[in-house]
Formats: C-alpha cells, sequence, structure tokens
C-alpha cells in the first residue's frame, strides 16, 4: 500500500494537459489525494512532494510519454542551467554547464590511482599542459636517438626472428600459387596440339542474346513507284508500316517524301525510274574509264606495284607521328642553322627513309651532298640510298671530289658485279691510294696465286710496315724467297713476333727442325733489345696456334723459351701446371707435353709433378710414351710407390707379366716392406693363376709387414679359391691382432653365412658391431641376415640400434625404408622416409630413393625438389636420368645419364644403368662406346656394382664383364 500511495502522484501528474505549458514544468505541482487512510498509512511525508518539478522533467517518460518545449518555453539565449536542444541526452549532458564541465575535464589529467603504472608512471604525460621549450625538444631529440640507437642494436635478431616465424607460418599455411605450383610446371609439357585441343569457354548468354535478330531493310522497287506515278493518285498521308519497312523516304526530288502536300504531287511524266537507272550506270563507266585503257580495255593499275605502294606508305618506324614531326622540324633548323654540317643531312635523310618516304630522303641527301662535298659519309649515304646505276654515278661524283678516299672505293668496287670491273675499280683505286694496307687486301682477294704473288711485292714496297701482307707474300713465295721475304720484313718491321714465328714454321716444314730454336732465342732476343715487352699469355697463345697448325718443333721451342718469363721462383710450379690444364682444355697436346717437360726439367724430384705429366700420358698419349715417363720418374723417385705400381700395371695390361714382375722387384728394393707393392705382387700373381706364388707372397708380407688389409686379402684369396678352412683359421688370427677391423668381422660373417651357419654368422656380425660401432656396412648385413630368416621385428630393432648409435646417417635410414618396403608396408616406408629426408636433408641416396617411393604423377615433382636440395649429387642425376627412361623421354635420358658419369665417373651403378639403357634405346656402336669409357673410369662404388664385383664368384672378372653382369641384374621395375 506504501509503494502504491508513493506512485500516486506521479499517475496525477501524468493526466495533467501537456499540449500548451509542457505539463507540470508550466503549472503548480498536483497534490495528493486528502484521503485518512493515506494519512495514517504515509505518516512521513515524502521529500519531493510539494517540491517544483525540476529542470527537463517529463511526466511519464518512463512509461514512453514525451513532451515538447517551444521557443517561447526556453527564450533567444539559455543560462548555463538551461536544457540542450536534446531533450533525450543522458544525465551528464542534459544542460550547457554539464558539457562545459565535461570540456575541462577533457583538458585536466587524469591522475586517478587507476591510471597509474608502478613502471611507466601515469598513462598521460605529466607536463602536457606546460609549456614546450627549446630545452624539452633537444631531451626529445636525445631521447629519440636512443630509442633509435636501441633498436638497431635488436634490429638484426628481431628480423631474423622475424623471418623465421615467417617461413614457419609459409610452410604450414602455403599460398594458393605454392599448393598448385607443381600443376603449374606440368604446363611446361603441355604440347602445342594439346593446348589448341583444349576446349573452348563456352558463351554463357542466353540464345536471343548469342543469335540477335537484325533489323532487315527492304528497299522499294522501281516498280512501285511507276506504279503509283501512272495512277497519279495524290498521297496525303504515308503507312507508318511502309515508311519504316518499304524504304519510301527516297531522297530523290518528286518522290513520295516530298515537302508538298498531296495535291501538289508532280506529274508521272517528270520521274523516269529507267533513266535514273541508266544515269547511275553512266556514272559508273565514267569512273571505270579513269583507270581502264582505251585501247585494249585492261586495267593499268598493276596489283603488286599497288600494294608495294601501300606498303611503302606504311611507316615502318616506332615512334609516334607527332614525334616524327617534331624531329623533321628539329633536323630542318639544324640544316638552316648549319648547312655544311654532314651529320644533319645524314640523319634527315635516314629520317624521311624511315618513315617511309625514299625519295625524300634521297633528295635530302643529294643536296647535301652540294653543300658538304668533301664529306665522305654524306657520299657514301647517298650511294647507299640510290638505286644502282645512280649509285654508280654518285660514287663517280664523289671520287672526284675525295679521290684519297679508300671507303669510297671500297664502296665502288662493291657496286660492281663482274670480277673484271671490280678489279679495274680496285687498281684505279690503288694508282691514287698506294699507301691503303686494306685496299691491297682487297685486291689480293680477287687475283689467282701467280698475279696475287706480283701484286704483294708491289704492296709490301709500298706498306712495308703492313705483318699481313709480308706474311701472306711469304706463304706464297717458295722455301728460298720466303726467307728472304721474312728478312726484309723483320728489317721493316723488328717489333713483331709473328713475322720471327712464322720464320720457325717455315724451317720446320721444310725439316731444318735445329734451327727453329735458334729462331725463337733470336726472336725473344732482338724483340727486347727493340723494348718490345714479352707477354707470356700472348705467345702461349701463338704456340697453341702452332701446335693445332702442325708446328710440333715450333710449338715447343716458344714454349721453352716463354714459360718462365714474368713468374716469381715459388709460383713456377703451381702456375705451370694450370698452363697445362689450360692447354689440354683448349686442345694443344703438344703444348701441355711441352710444359710437363720443362717442369720436369725444372723439378725432377717433385712426385706431384710426374703423377701429372704420368695421367697426362695415360689419357692423352700412348702406352710407350707413358712407359717411357715412368722409367724416368722412378729413377728421379724411387721412393713413390704409386708411379712403380703403375708401370707394373701397364707391363701388366699390355701383357708383359715377367717386366711386371721385374718392376715390382725394383719397387721392393726400393721400397722394403711396402704394403702397396706386396699386395700388388699379389695381385698380379693371382690374375695371372700363380696361387702357390700368390701365397707365399702373402706368407712373406704377414711375416715382415703385418697390417689389416694384408690379412684381409690372405682371406680373401682362401675364400675365393675355395679353402674355407683355412680362410676361417686365417680369420681368426688376423682378428687377434686388428679386432677393430670391420672387413675382417664382415667377411667372418659371411663365410659362415654362406656355410648356412645362420647362428655363427649372427655371432660374427654382433661381435664386429661391439667392436666397431660405427661401421654401417656390419649393421646392414646383420639386419639383412635376420631379414633373411623371417625375423623382421629384429632385422626393424637392428635398425633402429644403429640410428641410435649413428644418427644422421644416411644408409641406416635407406635400409630401414627399404626394409618396410620390401614387408609390403609402404605407408611406413613413406613416413621412414619423411623422417630420414628431415635428418638428412642433404643426402643423395635418400632423395634419389624418395623420387621412385612416389606415385608415378608425383615423381617429376619429387626430382624437382631432389635437385634444388642435391644439384650435384651422382644419385640424384642417376634417379632423374632413370625418371626419364621411365617415360620413355630417350634422348634426355641419355642426357642425364652423360651427365651424371661424368661428375662421378667411380659410380659402378651409374654405369651399369646406362649401358643398360643403351642396350634396349642405343646402337652398338654406343653400347660400345659406354663400355669403353666404363673400363677407362675403373669404377669402385655402387651398391649394385660392389655386389657383384666383390662376390666371390666374380673375383678374376675384369670391369667390362661385371658391367655386363650388373646391366642383367638390373630390372625396369621404376
Amino acid at each position: 500500500m506504501a509503494s502504491a500511495a508513493a506512485k500516486q502522484p506521479a499517475r496525477t501528474a501524468s493526466k495533467a494537459p501537456s499540449g500548451g505549458t509542457g505539463g507540470a514544468a508550466g503549472g503548480a505541482p498536483a497534490m495528493p489525494l486528502a484521503s485518512p487512510l493515506m494519512g495514517g498509512l504515509n505518516k512521513k511525508k515524502k521529500p519531493f512532494l510539494g517540491v517544483p518539478a525540476p529542470l527537463g522533467y517529463v511526466p511519464g517518460l518512463g512509461r514512453g510519454a514525451t513532451g515538447f518545449t517551444t521557443r517561447s518555453d526556453i527564450g533567444p539565449a539559455r543560462d548555463a542551467n538551461d536544457p540542450v536542444d536534446d531533450r533525450h541526452a543522458p544525465p551528464g549532458k542534459r544542460t550547457v554547464g554539464d558539457q562545459m564541465k565535461k570540456n575541462q575535464d577533457d583538458d585536466d589529467e587524469d591522475l586517478n590511482d587507476t591510471n597509474y603504472d608502478e613502471f611507466n608512471g601515469y598513462a598521460g604525460s605529466l607536463f602536457s599542459s606546460g609549456p614546450y621549450e627549446k630545452d624539452d625538444e633537444e631531451a626529445d631529440a636525445i631521447y629519440a636517438a636512443l630509442d633509435k640507437r636501441m633498436d638497431e642494436r635488436r634490429k638484426e635478431r628481431r628480423e631474423l626472428r622475424e623471418k623465421e616465424e615467417i617461413e614457419k607460418y609459409r610452410m604450414e599455411r602455403p599460398k594458393i600459387q605454392q599448393q598448385f605450383s607443381d600443376l603449374k610446371r606440368k604446363l611446361a609439357e603441355v604440347t602445342q596440339d594439346e593446348w589448341l585441343s583444349i576446349p573452348e569457354v563456352g558463351d554463357a548468354r542466353n540464345k536471343r542474346q548469342r543469335n540477335p535478330r537484325h533489323e532487315k531493310l527492304t528497299p522499294v522497287p522501281d516498280s512501285f513507284f511507276a506504279k503509283h506515278l501512272q495512277t497519279g493518285e495524290n498521297h496525303t498521308s504515308v503507312d507508318p508500316l511502309q515508311g519504316q519497312f518499304s524504304g519510301l523516304a527516297t531522297p530523290f526530288p518528286g518522290g513520295l517524301n516530298t515537302p508538298y502536300p498531296g495535291g501538289m504531287t508532280p506529274e508521272a511524266g517528270e520521274l523516269d525510274m529507267r533513266k535514273i537507272g541508266q544515269a547511275r550506270n553512266t556514272l559508273m563507266d565514267m569512273r571505270l574509264s579513269q583507270v581502264s585503257d582505251s585501247v585494249s580495255g585492261q586495267t593499268v593499275v598493276d596489283p603488286k606495284g599497288y600494294l608495294t605502294d601501300l606498303n611503302s606508305m606504311i611507316p615502318t618506324h616506332g615512334g609516334d607521328i607527332s614525334d616524327i614531326k617534331k624531329a623533321r622540324l628539329l633536323l630542318k633548323s639544324v640544316r638552316e642553322t648549319n648547312p655544311h654540317h654532314p651529320p644533319a643531312w645524314i640523319a634527315s635523310a635516314r629520317l624521311e627513309e624511315v618513315t617511309g618516304k625514299l625519295q625524300v630522303a634521297r633528295n635530302l641527301i643529294m643536296k647535301g651532298t652540294e653543300m658538304c662535298p668533301k664529306s665522305e659519309d654524306v657520299w657514301l649515304e647517298a650511294a647507299r640510298l640510290q638505286p644502282g646505276d645512280t649509285a654508280k654515278a654518285v660514287v663517280a661524283q664523289a671520287v672526284r671530289h675525295l679521290p684519297q678516299s679508300v671507303r669510297i672505293y671500297i664502296s665502288a668496287a662493291e657496286l660492281e658485279t663482274d670480277i673484271r670491273a671490280k678489279k679495274r675499280v680496285l687498281r684505279k683505286a690503288l694508282e691514287n691510294v698506294s699507301k691503303s694496307v686494306r685496299l691491297w687486301k682487297i685486291a689480293v682477294e680477287l687475283e689467282e696465286p701467280e698475279d696475287a704473288r706480283i701484286m704483294l711485292s708491289r704492296a709490301v714496297e709500298c706498306c712495308p710496315t703492313s705483318v699481313e701482307l709480308w706474311l701472306a707474300l711469304a706463304r706464297l713465295e717458295t722455301y728460298e724467297n720466303a726467307r728472304r721475304v721474312l728478312n726484309k720484313a723483320r728489317e721493316n718491321i723488328p717489333t713483331d713476333r709473328h713475322i720471327w714465328i712464322t720464320a720457325a714454321k717455315l724451317e720446320e716444314a721444310n725439316g731444318n727442325t735445329q734451327m727453329v730454336e735458334k729462331i725463337i732465342d733470336r726472336a725473344i732476343t732482338s724483340l727486347r733489345a727493340n723494348g718490345v715487352e714479352i707477354n707470356r699469355e700472348q705467345w702461349i697463345q701463338d704456340a697453341e696456334e702452332c701446335d693445332k697448325a702442325g708446328s710440333v718443333a715450333t710449338c715447343q721451342a716458344v714454349i721453352r723459351a716463354v714459360i718462365g718469363i714474368g713468374i716469381e721462383e715459388e709460383d713456377c710450379k703451381h702456375t705451370w701446371m694450370e698452363d697445362a690444364d689450360s692447354c689440354v682444355a683448349h686442345g694443344a697436346l703438344e703444348c701441355a707435353r711441352a710444359i710437363y717437360a720443362h717442369a720436369l726439367q725444372v723439378f725432377p724430384s717433385k712426385k706431384s709433378v710426374w703423377l701429372r705429366a704420368a695421367y697426362f700420358e695415360k689419357n692423352h698419349g700412348t702406352r710407350e710414351s707413358l712407359e717411357a715417363l715412368l722409367q724416368r720418374a722412378v729413377a728421379h723417385c724411387p721412393k713413390a710407390e704409386v708411379l712403380w705400381l703403375m708401370g707394373a700395371k701397364s707391363k701388366w695390361l699390355a701383357g708383359d707379366v715377367p717386366a711386371a714382375r721385374s718392376i715390382l722387384a725394383l719397387a721392393f728394393q726400393a721400397n722394403p716392406n711396402s704394403e702397396e707393392i706386396w699386395l700388388a705382387a699379389v695381385k698380379l700373381e693371382s690374375e695371372n693363376n700363380e696361387y702357390e706364388r700368390a701365397r707365399r707372397l702373402l706368407a712373406k708380407a704377414r711375416s715382415s709387414a703385418p697390417t689389416a688389409r694384408v690379412f684381409m686379402k690372405s682371406v680373401r684369396l682362401e675364400w675365393v679359391l675355395g679353402n674355407i678352412e683355412a680362410a676361417q683359421e686365417l680369420c681368426t688370427e688376423a682378428l687377434k691382432h686388428y679386432e677393430d677391423f670391420p672387413k675382417l668381422w664382415m667377411m667372418r660373417g659371411q663365410i659362415e653365412e654362406q656355410s648356412e651357419n645362420i647362428d655363427k654368422a649372427r655371432e660374427a656380425y654382433n661381435q664386429g658391431l661391439k667392436k666397431c660401432p660405427h661401421s654401417m656396412s656390419l649393421w646392414l648385413l646383420l639386419s639383412r641376415l635376420e631379414e633373411r630368416v623371417g625375423q623382421l621385428t629384429r632385422a626393424r630393432a637392428i635398425l633402429e640400434k644403429a640410428r641410435l648409435k649413428n644418427p644422421q646417417t644416411p644408409e641406416i635410414w635407406l635400409e630401414s625404408v627399404r626394409l618396410e618396403y620390401r614387408a609390403g608396408l609402404k605407408n611406413i616406408a613413406n613416413t621412414l622416409m619423411a623422417k630420414a629426408l628431415q635428418e638428412c636433408p642433404n643426402s643423395g641416396i635418400l632423395w634419389a630413393e624418395a623420387v621412385f617411393l612416389e606415385a608415378r604423377p608425383q615423381r617429376k615433382t619429387k626430382s624437382v625438389d631432389a635437385l634444388k636440395k642435391c644439384e650435384h649429387d651422382p644419385h640424384v642425376l642417376l634417379a632423374v636420368a632413370k625418371l626419364f627412361w621411365s617415360e620413355r623421354k630417350i634422348t634426355k635420358a641419355r642426357e642425364w645419364f652423360l651427365r651424371t658419369v661424368k661428375i662421378e665417373p667411380d659410380l659402378g651403378d651409374a654405369w651399369a644403368f646406362f649401358y643398360k639403357f643403351e642396350l634396349q634405346h642405343g646402337t652398338e656402336e654406343q653400347q660400345q662406346e659406354v663400355k669403353k669409357r666404363c673400363e677407362n673410369a675403373e669404377p669402385r662404388h655402387g651398391e649394385l656394382w660392389c655386389a657383384e664385383s666383390k662376390h666371390v664368384l666374380n673375383w678374376q672378372k675384369n670391369i667390362g664383364e661385371i658391367l655386363v653382369l650388373v646391366a642383367l641384374k638390373i630390372k625396369n621395375t621404376f
């Protein structure tokens, strides 16, 4: 009841009229009803009862009622307490004073505790209201410099972090173009026919838009006019359909579209349509007669000439028309300002030529010849622009003005088509300009040898300083006359080296090789005496040219004379080896041989020089030259084992086994207890089926030079000969001395595995892994043994253990992937391959395997990624070659096979795949070429290659036979 009574005044107030004065704000306040019940219940009077309503109070606003205020209520001006225009503004903005106070509060600083931070202080500046003086500006500049300095210190680290974050983000969320990159790369393989066969995008418009019906206009026939004119009808109106579709709006006078009213239509006789048609035919005949011959009746317009004229009207330049006009105006100004300036006339003529106005260009250049008669360029330009006969006349006129111009005479000779005329022009030119070497050379080239010799005799008299003329004359003369010519040339030109070199070549060609050395030495001395600097590189180039020309003695003499000029003593060896390699690259083998010979004379005890020379002879020389060089080499370097072994091998390959034995015997004397020589002797005897001698040699080697390799060769010899028990005993004895040599453990396990003693083989591998935990081959052999006996889980565990002991080892990862693949678990194999590539991102063998783990459509993309990571890895190159092979792209596959064997000739697998490829797709010559190159390269590595070459049954097979075996084992399953 109390709450109801409290609300009663509000209800009473809301019922007051609100039309004129704004409710309670304009009249007396409403009084509560006098009731004894109200007075009894509400003894305490409410504070708002009897109080005037506040400004802006609107009765019933809470219930949705609205009042209004007129201008008479507010007045012309407002006090601070007056309400604002917005009667429904929020409580803090209802008066003008509230807004003024708000603006003042905005200027004041907010120093409340909630706006305070222990590190930064108040959010705003404490001194923002104070004046900003020069000191404040300097302080701000200092702080800004400090901030910039601190930012630069952290810039590199921040940029690196941002770059890593961006790369990580790009890897997690690749762009659309990256997701379609493989498809984009495949577009390069789309042929033109496939591209043209792609259907066009259909037209999405509706039928009415695709096939619009054009408005059809049909002309009115002449009979229509004649009919209505004859009837004499008067027309005061025209049917709109006829006006639209019948062509009545004729332009002829007196037609139906006449401005006269219908009753004033002319009579029928004034318009004869037949005569109009005849007049039209007459007009057409007149026009045709202008371009026709009145005699023959044929057209005189040449179609080809007409098209040519049209082409000439098409500008061939790429500039704008306005640019042409500007250039023409500018050049005209230049010509008028300085009419004797030749480039202005030439530029003007060429501008007109480019724009297609050839005749204007000719006129301009001829005027230029009048203004600049002594300009050679203007005359040549005029001759070029004029047609044939006119050009000859222009050149003749030019000769009269410039009788000493070589270029004009040459231009005149070029204009002649007959050889005799050319000779006549050139001889006339030589009469006027006898000192021109260029004219003499052109004239000599047109003559026969005998006439050329006579002309050259005159030429060297007129041009005694021309080396080319002297040398040309010497080539045409006999031996004695050539010597005289060259002597005269040296007297006239004492500073040119080519004359001396030509003299040396002349003597060599006539068999006087002993004179060659003297001539070259005299050349060096004479040139130095005349102040000529000896350029070593130029002389070596001359020597290479002599080599290619077949003058070997001259080439060697030049090399010996200049090879040491301008080189410090400590740089001689390095520089000479580079020179030799450069000569080999240029195909000058005799130059390289001469450089090696000179280097060996200077450094007779340098083993590296002898080795380089020996390899050069092996690759580019004969067997006799190699053996002769090696004999000299071992005499100067008796301690160089490799030189002895090369000599012995050369004799052995030639079939001279006793000579090879004698070389090895001499090598023993020079290098007692040398492991390499012992093993070479054993190999020589075993290859020639002298097994007992090989056993005795190995026994002596074990007693005098006991090494792990000697024991290994001993075990292998007994193993391949079938003496298993002797091999096992030797292996046990060897492991007592060299238990950390993994190959001995491998051989022991393989011998047991061959004898079907699986447990003993497993024990041998396990013992070997305890001693040699970092031997990859032992881990692989043990894993394959377990896989062979069906223990797939144990094989997995072995490989997992191997990866733990040898992290980042691609061979172990590859075997793990292949193990799962052979077991048929391709998903697990792909997962392992992904992990392997993360751990070994630059492993070529893993990328090569990953290419063929993918499905065929994704292989090319994978190969591109592999090439990006391992661009020069032979396994990746081999995988790409196999990929092209599988796609039947024969030419590309051959190119990649060649690239692979060039980068790594020691990889036997590459040669085997290459040979298999040629067996299927190449000719017999190509197959033999691959086989020969493989035998020369002597590969030693490769998974498939080693499996065959180190098999006990193939121990006596040569490289060619092993190549055939490996190629036969390869199956085209990729």
